[in-house]
């Protein structure tokens, strides 16, 4: 009894005794003592050096001199005064295609017509499958070979296998002998329309596809496996984030590329954040059907729009101009769709409020864009931002046209100010000087988003920036107005003003410490280092600690060995 009593005693003093006080909660984490920038789309700079992050993975708050910092906290990182920067929202990327130069056959180093085929010849050798070689990156414009390429430059090399080489977008597709005579090319193969097989004097194809004449050579190459676009999709991100951008504008998305993001997020594989504009109203509904999709993995994914394309790229004169080229005498480029079609597919879209951007490169096909935007604002209203990419070449009289119903550019300023030879060759003086324009867009108050059309190039954000700063014409730009196109311009090109390409409160924690203070010293942006990356209030990336920050997946399909 005595030693019940004592028990029941002991358990009502304990009944008694105040509860323990919790601990206070953490405040997140901070990134504290570093030179901190963030921009609006008009170039305004805000400056902080303090970066709180909640446990939601995204901005708390900015700090300054004077500021309190929490005591108790998740993790502190000290940035030792390094710049930070919200991180990079490339407006116009192309990531499948992006991740497949990176991880297979690359050309973007071979500057001459030697060190092209010396490269292909190596790669056949060490790679018995897949059957058809598929290359990308070759750009012949600095070669100086006063000519467009042609199937012999490829059979040089490789003579016995199909190979085709993507000359970037725009450009066509470059395929041998024996990949034309797989998909069934001769002499009368008709040109589709919007498209162009490239012919020699004696009316054979010479090997060059542009427009929609590609797809007679894509429609015979056995098409990507699942674990092949996987693969794909993990190199794209990790190129991207190794450069500082932290979301990603995919222009083109088909089915199979989005069932690839899908099962990314659904592995947890998706680091990087994806906008995505389907390729064709077709790919576009069976994705998102009635509307643009919600934000799915934690702010991973949107589709929220169709991308469309007017003309072709300047290379291989597939821009659709409203004078000749001056080194080719009648030819005017390539129309992809007329006026009708063009307008019923950007109709299609907005009837359910699914964004529209049209890429349109020469001075024709963005006039052509700008009347179809003027004649679908009587019927579709309210806020739809209207996008035109690349607007490369823009006569002078169509700047305002812009401006009037808010229409966005969204521009590549590294390609422009690199394709320069390529527009002294193919255009007049006064046409090449309409292009690289985005000063005068700015001028004239148009919403701009920058990005770098990759893989056209593999991805130099801060090369970009340094060419938008230097390079453009008819005036220039600041660096912190570039960085806003790059940043907040970018975000609010796709709908994702306050969540993305900002450091705002509220916005998702993502950012970058760069190696230098870019805006003290603009001239030097292009050899600007990023030093570490972060998405979601997450660390991913660190210089000089090159692991893997994305799992590859899991053994899958294997290769056929007879593709």
């Amino acid at each position: 009894m005595l030693a019940a009593a004592a028990i029941s005693t002991t358990a009502e003093s304990r009944r008694r005794e105040p509860a323990p006080t919790p601990p206070p909660p953490s405040a997140g984490g901070l990134v504290d003592n570093i030179n901190g920038y963030m921009f609006d789309r008009a170039g305004n700079v805000t400056r902080f050096n303090g970066l709180l992050i909640g446990k939601d993975g995204r901005v708390a708050k900015l700090l300054e001199n004077g500021d309190k910092r929490p005591e108790r906290l998740d993790f502190r990182l000290d940035g030792h005064g390094r710049t930070l920067l919200p991180g990079l929202v490339d407006a116009h990327a192309h990531l499948i295609a992006l991740g497949r130069r990176a991880i297979a056959l690359d050309l973007g180093d071979a500057l001459s017509p030697a060190a092209m085929q010396a490269e292909l010849t190596d790669y056949a050798r060490t790679h018995g499958t897949p059957l058809w070689i598929r290359g990308s990156g070759w750009n012949e414009a600095g070669w100086g070979l006063g000519r467009l390429p042609t199937a012999a430059d490829i059979d040089a090399a490789v003579a016995d296998r199909p190979v085709v080489i993507d000359l970037g977008e725009g450009g066509g597709l470059l395929a041998n002998k024996a990949a034309m005579a797989a998909a069934g090319i001769n002499a009368k193969t008709a040109d589709p329309a919007g498209g162009r097989i490239v012919r020699g004097p004696d009316g054979r194809p010479t090997g060059l596809f542009v427009g929609t004449a590609e797809a007679l050579i894509l429609a015979a190459m056995p098409r990507m496996l699942p674990r092949e676009r996987d693969e794909a999709l993990v190199a794209a991100q990790l190129a991207l984030i190794r450069a500082g951008v932290t979301a990603a504008t995919d222009m083109g998305t088909s089915i199979e590329d989005w069932t690839a993001f899908r099962r990314a997020g659904d592995a947890g594989r998706l680091r990087l954040r994806i906008l995505s504009y389907a390729a064709g109203i077709d790919p576009l509904l069976a994705v998102a059907g009635t509307g643009p999709t919600p934000w799915l993995y934690d702010g991973r994914l949107r589709m929220i729009g169709v991308a469309l394309v007017a003309d072709g790229g300047l290379d291989t004169r597939g821009a659709w101009f409203k004078a000749d080229y001056a080194d080719a005498p009648g030819e005017h480029g390539l129309r992809y769709l007329d006026d009708a079609k063009l307008r019923n597919l950007m109709s299609r879209a907005a009837m359910d409020h699914f964004q529209v951007a049209v890429d349109a490169t020469g001075d024709a096909a963005v006039a052509q864009v700008l009347g179809a935007i003027e004649e679908e604002v009587d019927t579709y209203k309210g806020d739809r931002r209207w996008r035109i990419e690349q607007a490369r070449f823009v006569d002078p009289a169509d700047l305002p046209r812009f401006a009037h119903h808010g229409i966005i550019a969204s521009m590549q300023p590294g390609r422009a100010v690199a394709d320069r030879p390529v527009a002294a060759a193919r255009l007049d003086p006064a046409r090449a000087g309409t292009g690289a324009q985005w000063p005068a867009l700015a001028g004239e108050g148009v919403p701009l988003a920058f990005g770098s059309a990759v893989p056209s190039a593999m991805p130099a954000p801060f090369a970009d920036l340094a060419a938008a700063v230097t390079g453009g014409q008819d005036g220039t730009l600041t660096i912190a107005e570039a960085l806003g196109a790059y940043t907040a311009g970018a975000a609010y090109a796709g709908f994702a003003e306050g969540r993305l390409g900002t450091l705002a409160p509220g916005a998702m924690a993502d950012f970058i410490l760069i190696d230098r203070d870019v805006m003290a010293t603009p001239s030097a942006a292009a050899e600007t280092q990023v030093l570490e990356t972060w998405i979601g209030g997450k660390r991913l990336w660190v210089r000089g600690h090159e692991q893997n920050v994305i799992p590859l997946p899991p053994a899958g399909d294997a290769v056929d060995a007879t593709r």
